[in-house]
């Protein structure tokens, strides 16, 4: 998976989130401009240390509230702490992810549909 497109990107291909976490991760569509890939965490599961290389649009299908932890187990982003979630059926931009896992501390599933952007 190596790309020019992101040039300072510095994590091993072996961290992307298809080969690191492929029971939580699966690709719909993959080509030199996009990637879309199909996210589902159940409740109480935790990815496996993972990577998104490229800045992506999150479509969300459905929500749960999530602890982000960076590859030394440091609380990134805990989405209890949020203003407001996100509602099914709505968008939002994320650039990319460093090392982390993700765990759905919710009741729901978390399950959503990413576009990468390759060329940015």
């Amino acid at each position: 998976m190596k790309d020019n497109t992101n040039s300072t990107w510095m994590w091993p291909d072996e961290l992307d989130a298809l080969i690191a976490s492929p029971q939580h991760h699966k690709i719909l569509l993959e080509n030199e401009t996009v990637r879309v890939i199909d996210t589902l965490i159940p409740p109480n599961e935790t990815t496996e240390l993972h990577t998104h290389k490229w800045p992506a649009t999150l479509y969300i299908l459905s929500w749960s509230d999530f602890v982000r932890y960076d590859d030394k187990n440091n609380i990134e982003v805990d989405s209890r702490n949020f203003d407001k979630a996100p509602l099914p059926s709505t968008s939002v931009w994320t650039e990319p992810l460093t090392p982390h896992r993700l765990k759905n501390v919710g009741e729901n599933d978390i399950h959503i549909i990413s576009v990468e952007i390759k060329n940015k």
